[in-house]
């Protein structure tokens, strides 16, 4: 792993400096005040390579001017029940903090299935998400600590992970994309929880092709990971899905239903929503009386890296061989004969 230094981030501050507008004011929304911690995690993301790390923020910059990222969180998703279906479709939430005062994300891989909007509402929903983190969670976190908080923490819960998710991976590969280039190294670790023998397949070709840096960042933990997990944060920041009490229990099912982390109605959704509304009205009022008419919010989507495409091919044969392998045991009992019969 690549060492940061001072000189790197001076040369790199010093080509910033160099930006026309509006690049400067788009840069000052992404570094939020602590312009160095966004050039460090641009550094880490290009190997310490000055010039290719400045390169990709100016790129990412650019992205953001082109697609009107900076004002995304004024661009709800209507009507209600659109939203409510992608939230139902596309699970993302946050739980709560680590003890350390990291946003603590959860991300539902296995149930989640992309089938009730169009590409682009789910790729504007993804942006929201990590503009709201970065503009006013990691904020608040660094306002209520006294020092900068600019990461957060993942939990993937691979519940109910099946070979459907074949179908999944182009968008998935999109949405990863878009967080390479223009979201790099936001995630201090990723916790891979519930993890079935499907993942576990996959895990195993996909490692080999991750960078160093990606591979010590996940983090395999056994069933729902809870005693690991309560080490960094306390239970009331548990995901539901990690708060596994047995199996059916009146305890199990009522936190299943009031914590759920993934529900529009859970407090963190609402709060999202209820943000992006506001800022909305505040729009209407500042441009125009009459009400401006929301739509999909239409982002360029960009070529995969030949890296993640790479990825994206594995896992898609890996899928594939592990359909054909269950086929082939299915078949296997279908010809199984009892007393002579056939089945």
């Amino acid at each position: 792993m690549v060492l940061i230094t001072d000189e790197m981030t001076k040369q790199f501050q010093a080509l910033m400096e160099q930006l026309d507008e509006p690049l400067k004011n788009t840069y000052q929304n992404v570094h939020q005040g602590y312009p160095a911690a966004i050039l460090v995690r641009f550094l880490k993301a290009r190997d310490g390579n000055v010039s290719k790390a400045h390169k990709m923020l100016t790129d990412s910059l650019n992205w953001r001017v082109q697609n009107e990222i900076d004002s995304i969180l004024t661009k709800p998703i209507v009507p209600a029940d659109l939203y409510r279906a992608i939230r139902d479709s596309q699970l993302l939430g946050m739980s709560g903090y680590s003890k350390e005062g990291l946003p603590v994300m959860a991300i539902g891989v296995g149930l989640s299935t992309y089938d009730k909007a169009s590409v682009n509402y789910y790729v504007q929903s993804h942006i929201q998400m990590n503009e709201y983190r970065d503009r006013v969670v990691l904020p608040d976190a660094t306002k209520k600590h006294g020092r900068h908080i600019g990461t957060c923490i993942k939990v993937l819960d691979m519940t109910g992970l099946k070979l459907s998710a074949l179908n999944q991976i182009k968008l998935l590969t999109v949405i990863s994309t878009i967080d390479d280039l223009n979201y790099p190294e936001k995630t201090e670790t990723y916790y891979i929880v519930n993890a079935p023998y499907i993942f576990s397949a996959c895990w195993k070709v996909v490692k080999p092709l991750l960078k160093e840096r990606t591979r010590k960042k996940v983090q395999v933990l056994s069933g729902s990971g809870k005693e690991e997990l309560l080490k960094i944060m306390d239970y009331a920041s548990l995901p539901h899905f990690c708060k596994r009490a047995g199996s059916g229990s009146i305890k199990h099912l009522r936190s299943m239903i009031t914590d759920n982390c993934f529900s529009l109605d859970h407090s963190y959704n609402q709060q999202v929503y209820s943000y992006i509304k506001e800022q909305a009205r505040l729009e209407e009022r500042l441009e125009t009386d009459a009400l401006i008419k929301q739509g999909s919010f239409h982002v360029k989507l960009p070529e995969p890296d030949p890296k993640d495409a790479k990825i994206a091919e594995t896992i898609e044969c890996t899928l594939q061989r592990l359909g054909g392998s269950q086929n082939d045991l299915t078949n296997k009992f279908h010809n199984i004969t009892i007393d002579g019969q056939g089945s």
